[in-house]
């Protein structure tokens, strides 16, 4: 009887037990995980399509157009939905009229898809095909649409505007940079599906609206890229050079009118570019300077008291034995102003004003410049150069830095440097973007800090080098070849040797350079010139004096009526003979 009675209790309470989980189930189902069986509910009776926001446009300062996303549409088939092959030549059949796509060629690439969702058939169709494709309303077959991406300036401004991804993601350039402001959000539209996934209603309650990106406007001028361009294609292929660079600025903003950097790519075919090419020389390759960087030393030295502006210095008629310094095509000096010295370019001269600056204040004032750290400049991939900390410095060091050895610089922090110079001695930031054209279509400035937020340089020290030394240097000097006649421009030539990786110097290959500008009361433009690596063998030549500066010119002579500096010169008649002059 015991034993039966604890059989009984035993039976309920397992019963009991079961029940108790079983309610405890449906509990956890209907109200713990209601929300997430409702969500897979969802899932499976609804369709999402995301639909992408409008890219941004990218103009530059005149309003032509840089990059814009155009639709584009896609015809496709869904394999799944064929219940036979007889539905697929069907299909086919009426496709090859429309699309003019061969018959066999759709029945391929439906039967051969990989994917039973998708199996693109044409891309880029026009609107007229596409609303004959809805119309024919063929089981099976779709139009997708997304936006397509366009650069039209191509390889001109590549290495500006850069690229996206498959995801509309920037990959490069501005496109990079200003990526989350271009890009918008992503909204989605969703549809109640049978069984097959076919659409039999849309949810509007559940669509999301997508926000279209911002767009930009640019300080870059078209017009003036293409001045920098040509100019220096011309000269690289004429030389044989492995690369160029060339940046034109306003120097009182910091606006960079035009970059350019050879070779260069097409964004539309970047997939396919070697990786060489999408680099971005001007911001990218840290090189040793050179001659360009003694005015930048001298105007440190002046301005801090350490020299005169009328001192000379004894040039050691050609070679520093002390510091076994020579002078660039074994150049004999004696005494000489530091006028002189940048016209003549001396390299025995600027080690004498480094030596009287002293290493605590040539180092100072570098960094004042902005030497060994990025200028800030809105696009990605921006180097900091080299300039060692004084705990690193040799005792040569000091002289060899003032003539441009032992510092590593970028094209763009050496254009900012002589902007400093043009303006009067303030600090710029060298930018691209000049504003953002929001949703609504509103213009917003973006604040940039421009010439007289801030002096680094007294203002008599700039105007002095740029109208009394730097002219000389043009009109006197190296830059000879740089000059106008309508106009007078200042400038630096440099012929810098290419330091190796594993110390020393490659004694047969340099970087040609020029930097200046015009006109030198008042410096609308600052032009950066560099061809890297001419070849020596062609015998026509290597400095800067010789292969850079004729670039300037060129660009300064197209650039300055363009910009209304001066006058546009009068196309002669033909009948007209110009009157021969005595040289």
């Amino acid at each position: 009887m015991k034993r039966q009675c604890t059989t009984i209790i035993a039976g309920f309470v397992l019963v009991c037990v079961i029940f108790g989980l079983l309610i405890w189930r449906l509990f956890d189902l209907q109200y713990v995980k209601a929300a997430a069986f409702e969500q897979s509910s969802r899932r499976q009776q609804n369709a999402v399509i995301p639909e992408r926001a409008q890219r941004g446009f990218i103009v530059d300062s005149r309003g032509r157009l840089l990059a814009a996303s155009n639709i584009s549409y896609t015809v496709f088939a869904e394999p799944r939905r064929f219940e036979d092959a007889e539905m697929i030549k069907v299909a086919a059949f009426t496709l090859h009229d429309l699309l003019e796509v061969p018959g066999h060629e759709i029945c391929r690439l439906i039967d051969s898809a990989s994917n039973p969702g998708y199996a693109p058939i044409l891309s880029d169709v026009d609107t007229l095909t596409r609303d004959a494709v809805v119309n024919a309303r063929l089981p099976g077959i779709g139009i997708e649409s997304r936006w397509k991406r366009y650069w039209p300036a191509g390889r001109l401004t590549g290495h500006i505007i850069g690229f996206i991804g498959t995801e509309q993601t920037g990959l490069a350039g501005l496109e990079l940079q200003y990526d989350a402001l271009l890009r918008g959000s992503e909204g989605k539209s969703v549809f109640v599906v049978d069984a097959l996934r076919r659409p039999i209603a849309a949810a509007p309650a559940d669509r999301v609206e997508s926000i279209d990106g911002q767009s930009l406007i640019l300080t870059l001028d078209a017009s003036i890229q293409e001045f920098v361009r040509s100019a220096l294609l011309s000269k690289m292929r004429e030389y044989e050079a492995e690369a160029a660079v060339g940046v034109v600025m306003n120097p009182y903003t910091g606006a960079i009118l035009a970059m350019v950097s050879l070779p260069d790519f097409d964004p539309d075919n970047f997939a396919r570019t070697d990786p060489e090419y999408m680099k971005n020389r001007v911001l990218t390759d840290v090189y040793e300077p050179g001659s360009i960087f003694k005015p930048v030393v001298a105007a440190i030295a002046l301005d801090s008291g350490s020299i005169g502006f009328n001192e000379k210095f004894d040039c050691e008629n050609g070679y520093f034995a002390r510091y076994r310094i020579g002078e660039f095509g074994n150049k004999r000096y004696g005494l000489m102003s530091v006028r002189e010295i940048q016209i003549h370019s001396s390299n025995v001269g600027m080690a004498k004003i480094g030596l009287q600056m002293g290493q605590k204040t040539l180092y100072d004032g570098l960094r004042i410049f902005g030497f060994g750290q990025r200028t800030g400049v809105d696009l990605p991939g921006e180097e900091p150069g080299i300039l060692h900390p004084l705990n690193r410095w040799s005792g040569w060091s000091v002289t060899r830095i003032p003539f441009g050895h032992e510092v590593s610089v970028t094209a763009i922090q050496m254009a900012r440097a002589y902007c400093i110079l043009a303006n009067g001695g303030s600090l710029v930031r060298p930018h691209m973007v000049r504003a953002v054209v929001d949703r609504s279509g509103k213009i917003i400035e973006l604040r940039q800090p421009s010439a007289g937020a801030g002096y680094i340089l007294k203002p008599e020290v700039a105007r002095w080098m740029v109208q009394n030394a730097l002219t000389g240097v043009v009109n006197e000097g190296t830059g000879e070849q740089a000059a106008l006649k309508n106009c007078q421009v200042w400038g630096k030539t440099g012929t810098a040797n290419i330091a190796l990786p594993g110390g020393g110097y490659d004694t047969r290959n340099y970087v040609s350079s020029f930097v200046g500008g015009a006109p030198a009361d008042k410096p609308a433009v600052v032009v950066l010139v560099s061809i890297i690596r001419p070849n020596r063998a062609l015998g026509k030549g290597y400095s800067g004096g010789r292969v850079a500066a004729p670039v300037a010119k060129e660009i300064l002579e197209k650039t300055l009526p363009y910009l209304g500096v001066l006058e546009r010169p009068k196309p002669q008649s033909p009948n007209t003979t110009p009157l021969q002059t005595r040289r």
